[in-house]
């Protein structure tokens, strides 16, 4: 899989993806909120998934919130009162993720302040030092 593209929900195999959905009585709604599942839970297999390499793999579970279970990356999601729009969110929230962790961080390279910043650093420390000194003298 090429690192530079981006993961769009319909790219996550069916088989790496569990969604539950869970009856939650918070928010708006009313009774209808007690009769309703539209609270869903995605469960992403990302130990076994096609799509992310080694080193992605690795990236996901530092970089991923507290919703790590084993070999699973658990997402919730009750934003919504329609379980489509749900759904899709959790499925969004998750090719988020895993674009994110497929992205690999750029290299620090080592830079040397050069000379005249160095130069002008310690005419600065110079002028203070001496100001400082000054203050310190006893007055007659």
């Amino acid at each position: 899989m090429d690192p530079r593209c981006v993961i769009m929900p319909e790219d996550i195999p069916d088989n790496e993806i569990t969604e539950e959905f869970i009856c939650s009585a918070s928010g708006p709604g009313g009774q209808h909120v007690n009769r309703t599942a539209s609270t869903v839970r995605l469960s992403f297999d990302f130990r076994h998934s096609v799509l992310l390499t080694d080193a992605a793999r690795e990236r996901l579970q530092k970089i991923s919130p507290s919703g790590i279970n084993g070999d699973f990356l658990i997402i919730t999601c009750r934003e919504s009162r329609s379980l489509t729009a749900n759904r899709n969110t959790a499925r969004k929230i998750l090719c988020d993720w895993i674009n994110l962790s497929l992205k690999e961080p750029k290299k620090r390279r080592k830079t040397k302040p050069t000379r005249a910043s160095q130069e002008r650093r310690l005419q600065a420390k110079s002028q203070r030092s001496q100001l400082k000194a000054d203050r310190s003298r006893r007055y007659e």
